[in-house]
């Protein structure tokens, strides 16, 4: 790469990467908000919350990074080519392929990136976001606590705690279980939940047990401390359900019965295996449309406001278009080629055009007949 180049490469990658990490951001404050849920609702802390957020940032980031890419392109081509840098380097003699080499790298870089998000990346945060959220559904604290409420579980057990502090610990804790005939009741100052020997537990301090004997006679005990064992109560049928988005590539394209069975039917896995394969090449299209829309024609002293805006609509028909396959491929296997086909041609089409040369236009007509003979 040449001292120009450089350069180049330089003035086009600092637009693209502003534009992706002010997208990215966005998208984890959209994010942030959504998952707002889990500690008002659900009782966690605030390290889950970013945990979960932070997860879904693949899955963004494979959407984000053409739009991303197009947008910071056009801001540094449009910035060169205002101030007349892409008019002295064409002076100098530089083609016009090795101008576009810089931008051609961190396409290429960015649909790279695509992939291997695609491919192992996304799959293995969306599981992981998927456990963390099966583990949040079905914490028992989050299940058993609400401050100040009487919160029924499984199996009999009523709870109710006057105060939850921020570190987890419960304030005047009153436990109701109901097994047959008998009932037990415990009231504590304090409590917390954990785990003995990987066995949940409820670990109390200061309180009292009491229940009615088989005579009739009640029994009261206090104690220091107690650890009320909680795994029968976290017996549960419920298990995680992944998604498509959720599967590695291997799973999509060659799926298990048991896949069929839980995830989704073999059409829809393909069209999301052939999605994400695709991906990348929007990336290409991205800085192929935005190259034609500032260097594709001639030069153009009022500025270039009309094909940027062409550009963009294009970009935006396109990408729709492309997430209209995807849908469809799910139900027609054919349409998957379509999938490569709609971003390999508009790429093509518009280096076509970035390469075309310049038609020069020549008046006609009788009126500029009549002024070229009286000039």
């Amino acid at each position: 790469m040449t001292l120009i180049q450089g350069y180049l490469f330089r003035q086009v990658a600092l637009p693209v990467s502003a534009a992706v990490g002010a997208l990215c951001g966005i998208g984890l404050l959209s994010q942030s908000l959504d998952q707002l849920e889990v500690i008002v609702e659900r009782g966690q802390s605030v390290w889950v919350m970013a945990k979960l957020t932070l997860l879904a940032l693949p899955q963004l980031l494979a959407v984000i990074l053409p739009i991303g890419l197009f947008v910071g392109a056009l801001v540094a081509l449009t910035r060169l080519q205002r101030e007349q840098e892409l008019t002295a380097v064409f002076a100098g003699g530089v083609s016009r392929w090795q101008v576009i080499r810089p931008a051609a790298l961190i396409a290429a870089a960015a649909a790279v990136l695509t992939l291997l998000i695609g491919a192992l990346i996304q799959p293995m945060a969306q599981r992981e976001a998927r456990n963390q959220a099966f583990a949040v559904r079905t914490d028992l604290a989050a299940l058993l606590v609400e401050e100040g409420r009487f919160v029924q579980g499984p199996n009999g057990l009523t709870v109710y705690v006057q105060q939850v502090e921020q570190n987890g610990l419960l304030k005047n804790l009153f436990v109701y279980l109901e097994d047959g005939d008998r009932v037990t009741t415990w009231d504590a100052a304090e409590a917390r939940f954990g785990r003995i020997d990987g066995e949940p537990y409820l670990t109390m301090r200061g309180g009292s047990w009491q229940r009615f004997s088989n005579n009739g006679v009640l029994e009261y005990l206090s104690f220091d401390g107690y650890n009320f064992p909680l795994a029968r109560f976290t017996e549960t049928d419920e298990t995680i359900r992944y998604k498509p988005a959720d599967l590695y590539l291997t799973e999509l394209l060659n799926p298990s019965p048991a896949t069929l069975d839980r995830v989704a039917a073999r059409g829809e896995l393909a069209a999301e295996a052939h999605s994400r394969l695709s991906a990348p090449l929007y990336a290409l299209m991205a800085m192929a449309l935005a190259l034609h829309a500032i260097i594709g024609g001639a030069y153009s002293r009022t500025g270039y406001a009309m094909r940027i805006a062409k550009a963009a609509g294009l970009f935006l028909l396109l990408r729709i278009a492309g997430y209209g396959l995807v849908a469809a491929s799910a139900w027609n296997p054919w349409l998957n080629l379509l999938q490569y086909l709609l971003p390999v041609v508009a790429t093509a089409l518009a280096l076509r055009q970035l390469f075309k040369p310049l038609k020069v236009h020549r008046p006609w007509g009788p009126l500029a007949r009549l002024k070229a003979r009286f000039a």
